[in-house]
């Protein structure tokens, strides 16, 4: 009777630890969710390659000033060192530069697919990364996943291709601007994996400034050889660069990197698919556009998918199994 009243006492905190990871995906979905209108407004006064450069700059400087604030906080706090003296394993560092590589890489491809073939093309097949986010980690990692996972991926990703069917019948056909959206959902997923590997070695500060600085010095290049304009010549400009990076890059994938410490990469990608379905609605919210019954069927397919993911258990880790936190890593949020 004792044990029994034990279990029933414990099962509420751990119902209640449950919450607060998802609430955390929902605002970064919303954050995120903003990004292609933001990015609609800047290329109206900037290119995309431009928007991205001042994106990623920007953001630069807000983690930076976020761990500073955080160290400072700690050093107040606690006479201890934030960062452990020994060095980090050759490895591990390693895997984040590659962090920063494939991030822009995803990002510099996702944008030049855009100038090649159409959107509606270009998000049918960003709508793929899931799948290779999937089995990368089953390759890769040994990652596990159930039937009912499958799938609900599959018919998430259905439904995040419904969601622009009509667009897609609609565009032209362009095998290299598709073929180079393809390639930038490969880097997407394995943007994913390689945090999720990283995730308890490193800070999430300290991935997100990396990633940043190492995507930002990639792009200093990029920037200066194919561009003329390279910052915002206006004070909207302005705002709409430094609302991409405080809303979509800090707010939003800052809470993504938090999340891969609940839920597996795989099912972060799958919870991404509905990010589509946010802008669609904002969309017909903001400017008015139409929601068909393709945007429907795809709401619909998205949500049953993740319902099927949300009912499996090998997609969200178990807590109990990951190591303590550093002092910074517990004042991040």
């Amino acid at each position: 009777m004792v044990e029994n009243q034990l279990n029933l006492t414990d099962e509420k905190p751990q119902k209640t630890s449950n919450i607060l990871p998802i609430i955390i995906v929902i605002i970064a979905l919303l954050a995120l969710s903003t990004t292609a209108i933001f990015i609609k407004i800047a290329v109206n006064e900037m290119s995309a390659i431009t928007t991205l450069f001042n994106r990623l700059w920007i953001a630069t400087i807000i983690f930076g000033l976020w761990s500073g604030i955080n160290q400072a906080r700690n050093q107040i706090r606690d006479d201890e060192p934030i960062l452990p003296q020994q060095p980090y394993p050759i490895k591990e560092i390693g895997f984040l530069i590659a962090v920063g590589l494939v991030h822009v890489l995803g990002r510099l491809s996702w944008t030049w697919s855009l100038t090649q073939t159409g959107a509606a093309n270009a998000n049918a097949l960003g709508s793929l990364n899931p799948l290779f986010t999937t089995l990368g980690g089953w390759l890769f990692f040994n990652q596990i996943f159930g039937r009912k996972f499958i799938i609900g991926l599959i018919l998430a990703m259905l439904g995040a291709i419904a969601v622009g069917f009509e667009d897609l019948l609609r565009s032209n056909n362009n095998f290299t601007g598709d073929a180079v959206a393809l390639i930038s959902s490969i880097f997407y997923a394995a943007n994913f994996l390689l945090i999720e590997q990283i995730r308890n070695k490193f800070s999430i500060i300290t991935i997100l400034v990396w990633r940043c600085v190492i995507a930002t010095s990639l792009m200093i290049p990029v920037v200066l050889i194919f561009e003329k304009q390279v910052f915002p010549v206006s004070l909207s400009g302005w705002l709409v660069v430094f609302a991409l990076a405080a809303i979509c890059e800090a707010l939003g994938h800052g809470l993504i990197v938090y999340s891969l410490k609940t839920f597996s990469s795989g099912f972060i990608s799958l919870l991404l698919l509905l990010n589509p379905v946010i802008v669609a609605i904002l969309a017909w919210i903001l400017f008015a556009e139409k929601l068909s019954i393709f945007n429907l069927l795809g709401l619909v397919l998205i949500l049953g998918g993740i319902y099927l993911g949300i009912s499996n258990q090998e997609s969200i880790k178990s807590s109990v199994n990951l190591p303590i936190q550093s002092p910074e890593e517990s004042e991040v949020l």
